[in-house]
């Protein structure tokens, strides 16, 4: 593939992670190629297994193993909560890897839009604790993706825990570890639901260079039970819009990077 349609996919990607759906004329647009070459654009990232062509567009490919949760209400519930912060927030956090970077990604709605927001990039290695995740990965082979293992703490998650997860994030470094949170409070810490979730984001935060805690808006402030970490471990954080600009002069004050996505 030649570096100019690389670009050209690359463009059409964000385009789609932004709107989860667009038209063929608004991607000739925002892309600034013709309608053939879009065309042919899409057809081969449907074979890629990233988009699907509609009547006149394109969406994306929503992976099939979310369909026993359909009916789930408290799947439901944490899958619309905030969703298209969370999809924003995703997108902007998948741009700060670079090719050649080893990222950890813990379990989580908006960790799992890093993770699809990278299912079309390159020559980057994810280890992660989300069997989600792992499987919005699995058929990108130009993605190293290694699974943790480790027991499902509790019923209807995703999240792997326990001590085979954390004995396998110290055997590895990660270049950047990306910790979806509950709770991220300047005095309290950065906090989650789970005790047995904490520990292995912590675990993850140890091998890592740099930390950045991925969160919408509303959980700026909140604390929840399981201490993950101070705030002063934390490097970066991405959010939304919505956080507060008071708030957000206090983080930056403590040496926090704060993206609002």
């Amino acid at each position: 593939m030649s570096k100019k349609i690389e670009v050209r996919a690359d463009r059409i990607m964000r385009a789609l992670l932004q709107a989860g759906e667009i038209s063929v004329q608004e991607l000739v647009d925002q892309v600034g190629a013709s309608a053939p070459s879009i065309r042919r654009d899409l057809t081969r990232l449907e074979k890629r297994g990233l988009v699907l062509r509609t009547h006149g567009g394109v969406t994306l490919v929503e992976q099939l193993l979310y369909e026993p949760f359909r009916h789930d209400t408290s799947f439901q519930a944490r899958e619309l909560r905030s969703a298209n912060d969370k999809r924003r927030i995703g997108l902007v956090a998948s741009e700060l890897i670079a090719e050649q970077e080893t990222i950890g990604l813990t379990a989580g709605t908006t960790t799992t839009q890093i993770g699809r927001s990278l299912r079309h990039r390159r020559g980057i290695s994810v280890i992660t604790n989300a069997l989600n995740i792992g499987m919005e990965l699995c058929n990108q082979p130009a993605i190293k993706t290694t699974l943790t293992g480790g027991a499902l703490a509790w019923a209807w998650t995703f999240a792997l825990a326990g001590q085979p997860a954390i004995n396998c994030l110290r055997g590895v470094y990660l270049d950047k570890a990306f910790i979806g949170v509950t709770g991220f409070d300047l005095e309290r810490g950065v906090t989650t639901l789970e005790v047995e979730e904490a520990a292995v984001s912590l675990a993850m935060i140890q091998q890592a260079r740099q930390i950045i805690v991925v969160a919408d808006s509303t959980k700026i402030g909140k604390v929840s039970p399981a201490l993950i970490c101070p705030a002063s471990a934390v490097h970066v954080l991405v959010t939304d819009t919505g956080l507060p600009d008071a708030m957000y002069e206090a983080i930056v004050a403590r040496g926090i990077q704060v993206i609002r996505a």
